[in-house]
């Protein structure tokens, strides 16, 4: 099919890439210059596993073009919106402004039957209103919401291969449409829902409040278990094996972040308010409190860790992305600790395999080394604040040497503080014993 893909930040340049690595004809457009250039040359401008390499493929065989111009969209039977809706400036609502102008910039170029489909995280009811607006200047065209689920590290495979499709539609003929875009899921077994708008609106915000959730829910627990002397670790490993709650995201640390959980239960409990349902989700801003306090309960362990005080010692923060396997360092726990750490005088070195530059893009206060080994020279603390393979490989009799003072605290509970302790270390970790 012919398909165009407005917006190019993460969501849009690994959707582009993966329509066109199955074989549709793709343009991605972006009013960035720069982006453009970089991935019409096919560099992605962010860092992401697996995306080079299809952004190459797709590119070479011509499938894949991209545009600064949204005329080019033009011709496209299936158009999608993939626009950011960031934490609107002094509120916690989402600003919707890219998705209305993206829309309207469309709107003179949908051919006769087009598609336009929203891959958005939106605010309940945004789709009913922009398929409003399509009746009125449009009515030649259709609208479907289509939310996404990617998670940096793993997107390319998670749009080749989603383990859900989700079709906000007002008209049946749609479903048939968006089935042909992602044949290939469906003909190996992929789940699919079809229901209306505001539904498939909620199924996006709902996953992630449900997944903020469970990771502060054992996070409060790891505060439980620092004040009984219990191990968070085994408690989750307990239950999780309870069928009804499971074990993924139940691993104690410094908590969530990037440029979706933080932002979207924010955004979804103000629209709730603006519902007049805001005591149905007032248990999320607690949640959210709960995200931040770990962010403070590392800097406490370390000026505890020290004496009392961090003043002019040599921190070293392993990880400043918000995850491993990407470069994003938006809403970064491991970057907020190690910012606070260096407003307490700290001399805070920071370290990271891919985040380092846009880490540095914001808080440039900050020593950045690429090397780990160089980084961890004359330590008085480690923080492991990024659970990358390389920090959770690290030797610890090795580590010993090259530090100054042998104190770790293990901010992502990944490490075996027997191991580490028998190394001379003093561990300290997120309701650990």
């Amino acid at each position: 099919m012919r398909i165009s893909v407005i917006g190019c930040g993460y969501l849009g340049a690994v959707h582009a890439s993966a329509m066109a690595e199955l074989g549709h004809e793709v343009i991605g457009i972006d009013v960035d210059e720069r982006k453009i250039a970089a991935l019409a040359a096919g560099r992605p401008p962010f860092f992401e596993p697996g995306l080079p390499e299809i952004l190459t493929s797709a590119t070479a065989t011509g499938r894949l073009r991209f545009s600064t111009d949204i005329a080019d969209a033009a011709g496209a039977e299936v158009h999608f919106l993939a626009v950011g809706t960031p934490q609107t400036a002094g509120t916690n609502g989402a600003d919707v402004s890219y998705v209305d102008a993206a829309f309207e910039g469309l709107l003179p170029h949908l051919a006769e039957g087009a598609l336009v489909v929203g891959k958005s995280t939106v605010p309940v009811g945004t789709a009913a209103r922009l398929a409003g607006r399509l009746a009125e200047a449009a009515p030649h065209a259709s609208l479907a919401w289509n939310p996404e689920f990617l998670r940096e590290g793993f997107a390319v495979k998670d749009t080749l291969e989603p383990d859900r499709l989700v079709y906000g539609v007002a008209h049946d003929h749609v479903t048939s449409v968006l089935d042909q875009v992602y044949r290939a899921a469906i003909e190996a077994g992929t789940p699919r829902l079809v229901t209306d708008y505001a539904t498939a609106e909620l199924v996006k915000v709902a996953a992630n409040a449900f997944l903020a959730t469970k990771i502060s829910f054992i996070n409060a627990m790891s505060e439980i278990a620092d004040a009984t002397g219990a191990d968070v670790t085994a408690l989750a490993d307990g239950i999780g094996h309870d069928a009804r709650i499971g074990r993924r995201f139940l691993n104690a640390g410094i908590g969530f972040g990037g440029g979706c959980l933080p932002k979207d239960i924010r955004a979804f409990t103000a629209r709730a308010e603006e519902l007049g349902r805001g005591d149905s989700l007032e248990f999320l801003k607690e949640v959210d409190t709960i995200n931040l306090r770990q962010r403070r309960r590392v800097v406490d362990l370390a000026v505890a860790a020290l004496g009392g005080s961090v003043h002019r010692s040599k921190i070293v923060v392993l990880g400043v992305t918000f995850k491993p396997e990407s470069d994003d360092v938006r809403d970064s726990p491991a970057l907020d600790v190690a910012v606070q750490l260096k407003g307490l005088g700290a001399e805070v070195v920071a370290t990271d395999p891919e985040g380092i530059e846009n880490a540095r893009a914001r808080h440039p206060q900050l020593t950045y080394v690429e090397s780990t080994r160089e980084a961890l020279r004359g330590a008085d603390l480690v923080v492991l604040a990024t659970e990358w393979r390389e920090y959770r490989s690290l030797d610890p009799v090795e580590t010993a040497r090259l530090a100054g003072n042998p104190h770790i605290i293990d901010g992502r509970n990944v490490l075996d503080p027997a191991a580490w302790r028998a190394a001379g270390w003093t561990y300290r970790g997120l309701g650990r014993p």
